[in-house]
């Protein structure tokens, strides 16, 4: 059914969880998986860009993930940086462009007007993924 995955994580305990769902879909399918991180970029056009973690903090992130997934069952899963302002268009434009046909994510607790408020990158990423999303809870 899915040929090409994607599972943005981000360190959480719900990047974890959606981690382990798409490890178990790739080996349910025999899907090839890419794992990544959105760095988001801050500053203007006048200001240097700011990325909100530092190289070393992004190859931890990817280290500990590759190496769940291994633990998982899934030794060649592939990862990737994306560097941008906005996460869930960032998500959405590489799994368009590199031709992924699902994206497992995790989503946090919000709740009530937190979500209302804060809006949710995961329903940001549903409401425009050309392909199927999980969202893992």
């Amino acid at each position: 059914m899915f040929q090409k995955i994607l599972c943005p994580v981000d360190g959480t305990e719900h990047a974890a969880l959606a981690l382990e769902r798409a490890v178990e879909m790739a080996g349910k399918y025999g899907a090839g998986l890419t794992i990544c991180v959105v760095n988001v970029a801050h500053g203007t056009g006048r200001s240097p860009r700011i990325n909100h973690w530092t190289d070393d903090q992004v190859a931890a992130i990817l280290g500990q993930a590759e190496a769940a997934a291994k633990a998982a069952g899934h030794a060649g899963a592939g990862s990737v940086q994306l560097v941008a302002r906005e996460v869930a268009p960032a998500i959405v434009q590489y799994a368009e462009t590199e031709g992924y046909d699902c994206i497992v994510m995790g989503t946090g607790d919000k709740r009530g007007l937190s979500r209302l408020v804060l809006g949710s990158v995961a329903a940001d990423v549903s409401g425009r993924a050309h392909c199927s999303v999980m969202v893992a809870r």
